[in-house]
C-alpha cells in the first residue's frame, strides 16, 4: 500500500519510487498485471490524450468542465438570459415556455457550427425578462418528416413533476432573487481518516408514510446520524428521475435536485448544516446509464438516438432498460465531467459513490458473466476501454480540482487497479466496496445452520481485497432491504419481530439468536472487512421488514417506503438495543481509528470452536461464533504485553446481552507465544458473543 499512498493521483505526475510513468506502475504491486503492459500503456495514453485534448481545444480541465456555465441558462449582469443547447442533428430550434406565452416561433435559436444552438433573451430594466420558477421547454424542427417536438432542455437545474396533470416533468428557470438564495455557513470539513458512512434516501427518512423532506432530514435524521457517530453520509437518489420507485437510478435531468423533496436551497442548507457538524456528504452518482425517457429525459433528444448515448443496441442496457453513454464523444465527456462539478460547486457536495461502475468498464456490462477472479477477463474485447478512460479522466479532475474528494466504486467484477493512483496506472478511485460480503451473510442465514459457519472462510472473504486498494465494508446495503430480499434481522428472526421484540415479551431464543448475530456480523466487518464501513439508514437497529416504493403492484402503498426510527424511541422495545451498540461501535473507532490502520493479524480461526481472534490498531478482536459452547479460561494469543480492558462487547446489558461477560475484568498477559503471537490472555468467552480489548493505558 506504500507505493499507493506515496504515488500522486494524477495522469500528469510521476509515481513514486523508480515505478514507470507509462501507466505500467501498477504492476509493482501486481505482478499478474505483467501480461497486460500493453492494454495498461493504452489506457493510459488514451486518458493523457484526453487531457491534451481539452488543454488544446479548451483551454484546460478547469474551463471545460464549468459546462453549467456555457450551456443552459445563465443570466448576465445585465439581466440577459443566455441559452444554449448542443442538439447537431435539429434542423431548427425555438425556445419557448411562460415568458412568451409558449408561442413555438416567437424566440428562434441559432446553430454554430458545432451543432451548438443559441439565443439571448434580452432583460426589461435590468432584470430576466423570463420570470423566475416560470416553465419553458426547447422545441425542434426534426429531420425527416421535419416535426416539432418539444424537449427538456438538458443542463436544466430544476425540474417538477406534477402528477395530477401529468407523470411528464416540467422544467423551470430557477433564478431566484440574489437576497433569497442560500448563503453557505460552513466550510467543508477535513476528509476523514476513516470513512463511516451512513447510506440514506431523503424520501424514505420519516416513519410517516409520505415523500419526507430536505428539511426534515436536516432536522430530525441529521443529529440522530451525528449522535450516531457516523462521519459520513451518502445521499441516494438526489439526481431528478422520474419513476420514485427506481431508487433513483434512472435520471432524466442531471443538473438537477430532486423536487420531490423541496427546493434547492434546502438541500445546499441540509449539506451545509452536516458540514457544520463535521460530516461529510457524498452524492450516488449515476453516470453507468440514463432514463430512456423522451419527452422529459436525454433520449432522443435532437432526434437522434445517438446523442449522448451509443447508437441501436450498444447504446441500450438489456437488463435496466436504459440508455448507455458514449464515453468517447467530446460533448458527452463535457457533459459528464461538468455534472460532477456542478454539484461540487453549487451544492458543495464532498464527492461521490459512482453507481454501476461495472456496467461502465465493460461492453457486457456485467450481464451473464460470473467474474471468476482470471485477469482475462479484465482486459480485451470485454472492457470498454472508453469507460474506463472516462473513470480515469473524471477522477484526475476531480482530485486535482479537490484534494480532499472521496471517490467510491461500486464494482462487483473485482478489475484491479480501480483504486490505485493514476501515475501507476491505476483508475484513481478512493475506495471500492467489498460487494461479496452482504452476499456471504444472506447466503449463510439462507442455507446453513450455525454451527455449520466457516471461520476461515468468514475471514477470508471479510480480507479478500486487492493489496493497496481500500475497500469500504459492510453487512448489508440498500440492495439487501429492497422487496424481495430481506435485511440481516429479517432473516435472523423472522416473524418474532412482530411479537418478541417487546422486553415485555418473552426474549425467545430466536429473539436472543438475532440480536446476538446482528451485533456481531457488524462488528466483524467493521473490524476486519476494510478500510472504511457502510450501513444503509435504519439497519443500524434492524429495520424490520422491506423497503418497497409506492407503484402499481403494491396499491402505491408508502407503507415500506419509510424508515421506522420511532422503534428505537420507544423504550420497551428491543431495537432500541441494536441501535446502541452500533453507536458505540462508531465511537469506539473515532477513538482507535481501525479503519485507517493497516490490516488485521488474524491469529485464530478455530472451526471446531467457531472461535476468531485478530489483533489490528492495537486491539484486540474475540469472537465466539458457536451457537452453544462457552469457553473458559480461552487462551488467546497477542503481541503486545500489558494490561488489557473490555472496550466494547456485544454482551452488555446496555445492548440487550446477558452480562455474562464481567466488562471490569482487567486481563494481564503472560509472556508465552501462543498462535504466533509473544503473550497470551485467558478470557471467559461465552456463546454468541465478542468483545474488543484495549491496553489500559489507551482508555
Amino acid at each position: 500500500m506504500a507505493l499507493n499512498d506515496a504515488s500522486a493521483n494524477s495522469i500528469t505526475d510521476n509515481p513514486a519510487g523508480q515505478a514507470p510513468n507509462d501507466g505500467t506502475g501498477i504492476t509493482q504491486l501486481d505482478s499478474y498485471l505483467d501480461p497486460f503492459k500493453p492494454a495498461l500503456r493504452s489506457r493510459y495514453a488514451k486518458a493523457q490524450q484526453w487531457l491534451k485534448t481539452i488543454q488544446d481545444t479548451e483551454g484546460g480541465m478547469e474551463k471545460f468542465t464549468r459546462g453549467y456555465e456555457k450551456y443552459g441558462f445563465n443570466v448576465k449582469d445585465n439581466g440577459d438570459v443566455v441559452y444554449r443547447e448542443w442538439a447537431p442533428n435539429a434542423l431548427r430550434a425555438f425556445l419557448i415556455g411562460d415568458f412568451n406565452n409558449w408561442d413555438r416561433d416567437a424566440t428562434p435559436m441559432t446553430k454554430d457550427q458545432f451543432g451548438v444552438w443559441e439565443v439571448t433573451i434580452p432583460s426589461s430594466n435590468g432584470q430576466p425578462t423570463i420570470p423566475h420558477d416560470s416553465k419553458l421547454k426547447i422545441s425542434f424542427v426534426v429531420p425527416n418528416d421535419h416535426a416539432r417536438q418539444e424537449r427538456i432542455p438538458a443542463w436544466i437545474k430544476r425540474v417538477t413533476q406534477d402528477l395530477n396533470v401529468s407523470p411528464v416533468y416540467d422544467a423551470r428557470f430557477w433564478n431566484p432573487p440574489k437576497e433569497d438564495q442560500y448563503v453557505f455557513k460552513n466550510q467543508r470539513p477535513p476528509k476523514p481518516a476513516s470513512a463511516r458512512i451512513y447510506e440514506a434516501h431523503v424520501g424514505i427518512s420519516s416513519p410517516d408514510p409520505k415523500v419526507a423532506t430536505y428539511k426534515e432530514f436536516t432536522q430530525n435524521n441529521l443529529p440522530r446520524i451525528k449522535n450516531l457517530g457516523y462521519n459520513v453520509i451518502q445521499l441516494m437518489a438526489i439526481m431528478e428521475h422520474a419513476y420514485y420507485a427506481s431508487f433513483g437510478y434512472q435520471i432524466n435531468s442531471f443538473f438537477a435536485a430532486s423536487s420531490r423533496y423541496g427546493f434547492p436551497d434546502d438541500l445546499k442548507e441540509l449539506i451545509d448544516t452536516a458540514h457544520g457538524m463535521g460530516i461529510t456528504v457524498l452524492l450516488d452518482v449515476v453516470h453507468s446509464h440514463a432514463s430512456k425517457n423522451v419527452l422529459d429525459g436525454l433520449n432522443m433528444f435532437d432526434g437522434s438516438d445517438h446523442l449522448y448515448f451509443h447508437e441501436g443496441a450498444k447504446g441500450r442496457h438489456q437488463l435496466w432498460d436504459s440508455r448507455l453513454f458514449n464515453y468517447g464523444s467530446h460533448e458527452v465527456m463535457r457533459f459528464l465531467l461538468s455534472n460532477l462539478r456542478f454539484w461540487m460547486e453549487e451544492y458543495q457536495f464532498d464527492g461521490f459513490r459512482f453507481d454501476g461502475v461495472t456496467s461502465m468498464l465493460y461492453t457486457h456490462h456485467g450481464i451473464g458473466t460470473g467474474f471468476s477472479g482470471g485477469y482475462h477477463e479484465y482486459f480485451g474485447p470485454g472492457v470498454d476501454e472508453e469507460g474506463v478512460v472516462y473513470l480515469m479522466v473524471a477522477n484526475e479532475m476531480l482530485h486535482q480540482l479537490y484534494p480532499d474528494v472521496i471517490t467510491i466504486a461500486e464494482d462487483v467484477s473485482g478489475m484491479p487497479g480501480l483504486c490505485v493512483a493514476l501515475s501507476l496506472g491505476g483508475i484513481g478511485f478512493d475506495y471500492r466496496l467489498a460487494m461479496a460480503v452482504p452476499d456471504l451473510y444472506i447466503k449463510w442465514l439462507k442455507e446453513k445452520q450455525d454451527i455449520d459457519w466457516d471461520m476461515g472462510s468468514l475471514t477470508f472473504t471479510l480480507t479478500n481485497r486487492r493489496h493497496g486498494e481500500k475497500t469500504i465494508a459492510y453487512a448489508e446495503s440498500h440492495d439487501q432491504a429492497l422487496v424481495g430480499d430481506k435485511t440481516l434481522l429479517f432473516w435472523l428472526c423472522d416473524a418474532e419481530m412482530y411479537t418478541n421484540m417487546s422486553i415485555m415479551s418473552e426474549e425467545t431464543a430466536v429473539i436472543s439468536r438475532g440480536l446476538s448475530l446482528h451485533k456481531m456480523i457488524r462488528l466483524i466487518t467493521h473490524g476486519l472487512g476494510g478500510e472504511g464501513y457502510l450501513n444503509f439508514e435504519g439497519n443500524e437497529f434492524g429495520h424490520p421488514e422491506w423497503l418497497d416504493f409506492p407503484r402499481e403492484g403494491n396499491g402505491n402503498s408508502f407503507h415500506y417506503a419509510r424508515r421506522q426510527f420511532n422503534l428505537v424511541d420507544d423504550q420497551l422495545l428491543r431495537y432500541r438495543f441494536l441501535y446502541d451498540f452500533d453507536s458505540k461501535m462508531q465511537w469506539t473507532e473515532e477513538k482507535y481509528g481501525w479503519l485507517h490502520s493497516p490490516q488485521a493479524y488474524i491469529s485464530l480461526k478455530h472451526e471446531g470452536d467457531k472461535v476468531i481472534v485478530f489483533e489490528r490498531a492495537g486491539l484486540l478482536w474475540i469472537f465466539n461464533f458457536h451457537p452453544q459452547s462457552s469457553f473458559t479460561d480461552y487462551r488467546v494469543g497477542v503481541e503486545q504485553e500489558g494490561t488489557y480492558r473490555i472496550v466494547l462487547s456485544t454482551d452488555s446489558k446496555d445492548f440487550g446481552g446477558h452480562a455474562n461477560i464481567d466488562e471490569s475484568t482487567r486481563f494481564f498477559t503472560t509472556p508465552f507465544a501462543w498462535n504466533g503471537r509473544k503473550n497470551f490472555i485467558q478470557v471467559y468467552i461465552p456463546a454468541r458473543t465478542a468483545m474488543v480489548l484495549a491496553l489500559e493505558n489507551t482508555l
